[in-house]
C-alpha cells in the first residue's frame, strides 16, 4: 500500500477510496476507518463533500493517483490516542514540468500550534524525494495571514497571482529547498 508520512507528532495518512467514502458518511464512519478520534470541528474549511467526491473520482482513475491527493493529518498523543486534526496533501501527481501543488487545513482548535508547518514540511520532503519534482507550489488568499506564515516558514516565496481571481501563489524550487535544508543542518 501507499505509505503513511510520519513526522515527530503527526501521521499523514493517504486517503484511500474506502476512507473517502467513510468521510462522506460522516464523523463516526471516518473515525472507524482511520482509527482516530474525529473532533466536532471536523471538517476544516474547504473540505466539503464536493472536495471529497472529487478526490474519490481521482483515486478511482488508477494506482498512479494513490498518495498524490488528500491525506488525513492525525496527531499522535501518546498511548493509542490519535486525533484527526486536519487535511493536507497534493493537488495531483507531478505535472510534466515537475511541479507539485500542496494544500493543507487544520481544524480551529489545533491551529497556531505548528502542526500545519510540520505537515507541509513532510509533504515537501516526500515530494522532493522524487527526482522528477522540480518545484512545489501552494495557493492561498492574501487575507489568510496564518496560511502565508506557514508557507514562509517552510521556505516558499511569493510568486504572483494564483489560478483563480483573488488567489496568490507561492513557490519553492528544488534549489531553494536544498539550500534551506543545508542551512538548517548547519545551524543545528
Amino acid at each position: 500500500g501507499i505509505r503513511v508520512i510520519v513526522t515527530d507528532q503527526l501521521d499523514l495518512v493517504p486517503a484511500t477510496e474506502a476512507m473517502v467514502r467513510a468521510a462522506l458518511l460522516g464523523r463516526p464512519a471516518l473515525a472507524t476507518a482511520l482509527g482516530a478520534v474525529v473532533p466536532e470541528s471536523w471538517p476544516p474549511e474547504f473540505m466539503n463533500d464536493d472536495a471529497l467526491v472529487f478526490t474519490l473520482d481521482r483515486l478511482t482513475e488508477g494506482p498512479a493517483q494513490a498518495g498524490w491527493w488528500l491525506h488525513f493529518v492525525v496527531l499522535r498523543q501518546g498511548g493509542d490516542e490519535r486525533t484527526l486534526i486536519g487535511s493536507g496533501g497534493y493537488a495531483g501527481p507531478p505535472s510534466t514540468d515537475g511541479t507539485v501543488e500542496v494544500g493543507y487545513a487544520i481544524v480551529a482548535e489545533y491551529q497556531r500550534k505548528g502542526y500545519a508547518s510540520e505537515a507541509v514540511r513532510s509533504l515537501l520532503r516526500h515530494a522532493f524525494a522524487l527526482p522528477g519534482v522540480h518545484r512545489v507550489i501552494a495557493e492561498t488568499m492574501p487575507a489568510l495571514t496564518p496560511s502565508i506564515g506557514v508557507l514562509r516558514r517552510c521556505g516558499f516565496q511569493p510568486d504572483g497571482d494564483g489560478s483563480a481571481p483573488g488567489v496568490i501563489r507561492f513557490t519553492l524550487s528544488r534549489t531553494m529547498y536544498s539550500t534551506n535544508a543545508a542551512e538548517q543542518q548547519l545551524s543545528k
